[in-house]
């Protein structure tokens, strides 16, 4: 009897070996769309799940200035990353396969942001990150896992890292955008205000700086807002901010190594810092589908290539932003969205696992209370 039991248990192994191999193989324009096609856990739901990389969907854009759509955002991301797999997916600029090396990377589907009230929506994304990154990474059960968030728009930059500041401390920054992103309030007057009108897509870094939330060594890259005056780049400086004009990666006597080169130099390469991609960091013909375009950016070839040059930083977090697919054509800011997603995970798992002496680095060189105690 457990002879005719063990032979039955063998022979229906067999047969779903033989049906995954039958029909488990898939075109990458085939399956449900998940980034790169990896497993699909809900991480808000699924708290047993353990893994090491996730990508975190959130679509809210109700913080914007200018078009809305980036809400439908990580859904465009991830349709255009169908052509990454983990048989395809080795960069070459890096040498690497993300998707076969030591990290359980997975896509961690949405966080069920409501676009209806901002108030709410925030409160969603605070939760949200803080619950996210609660959980222990499979690798080391001493250090969370790390995310790369899909927006999209980019005030969503803000909870994320308010949870991750609860547990490395005060964050680099490094931001790549057309735009500064430090307005304070009183850059957008008007009669009707509110509290939660002070928090947008273009006010997040101050917040963040008000909050304590960063460091000195903060890098904006790509440059070249419309401007109310040289006091906006006063109010940048004042919180702590370098700037690398759009122009500078191709004038002659700077370019797309002196761009990598200045980064490294401002940033530490071992502290704990924040990548954050604002798609019309590149120019609107490279990326049409975004909220605010400005011309004058970046080619898709050189963010690449300065994100490659700076991949041994510790990255403990990071987000693509700004991808509204309404805008675009033929998927092209989409599929730009997904392959920057790709270099921001080669990178984090390149470098490998985090140090666990980065859980609560007080020793990261200054907030905003040690700000405010410089200039007094």
């Amino acid at each position: 009897m457990k002879l005719l039991i063990l032979l039955s248990v063998i022979t229906i192994a067999f047969a779903n070996i033989d049906l995954q191999s039958k029909w488990g193989d898939l075109w990458p324009f085939q399956g449900i769309a998940t980034f790169a096609h990896l497993q699909h856990f809900p991480c808000l739901i699924n708290n047993k799940e353990k893994f090491d990389i996730g990508l975190i969907g959130v679509p809210f854009d109700t913080a914007v200035s200018y078009r809305p759509g980036a809400r439908f955002g990580p859904r465009a991301i991830r349709d255009a990353s169908q052509r990454q797999t983990s048989l395809r997916g080795f960069n070459h600029r890096a040498l690497f396969n993300p998707y076969k090396s030591w990290a359980k990377i997975i896509d961690c589907g949405d966080i069920p942001v409501s676009p209806m009230d901002n108030s709410l929506a925030f409160k969603q994304m605070d939760e949200a990150f803080e619950e996210l990154y609660s959980k222990p990474s499979l690798d080391n059960e001493n250090l969370p896992p790390r995310f790369v968030a899909l927006g999209g728009d980019h005030s969503i930059l803000l909870p994320h890292i308010r949870a991750l500041h609860k547990i490395y401390g005060p964050l680099n920054i490094l931001h790549f955008d057309a735009h500064l992103d430090t307005w304070s309030p009183d850059k957008y007057p008007s009669y009707w205000s509110s509290e939660q009108s002070e928090l947008s897509h273009g006010s997040m870094l101050w917040k963040a700086y008000e909050e304590g939330l960063t460091t000195k060594n903060n890098v904006h890259a790509g440059i070249r807002t419309k401007l109310a005056g040289l006091e906006d780049f006063i109010d940048d400086d004042l919180q702590s901010w370098f700037r690398i004009e759009s122009d500078d990666i191709w004038i002659k006597d700077k370019g797309a190594d002196w761009v990598i080169e200045t980064i490294l130099k401002k940033i530490p390469k071992d502290t704990p810092t924040y990548i954050s991609v604002d798609i019309d960091v590149l120019d609107p013909g490279n990326a049409p589908g975004t909220g605010t375009i400005e011309s004058g950016g970046w080619l898709p070839r050189e963010l690449i290539h300065v994100l490659r040059g700076i991949e041994d930083l510790t990255i403990v977090g990071s987000d693509v932003v700004e991808v509204a697919p309404s805008y675009d054509h033929a998927e092209i800011t989409a599929t730009n969205g997904a392959q920057v997603a790709f270099e921001l995970l080669t990178s984090m798992v390149k470098k490998g696992q985090l140090d666990t002496k980065l859980i609560k680095n007080t020793n990261t060189n200054t907030n905003k209370a040690t700000n405010v105690k410089d200039e007094l």
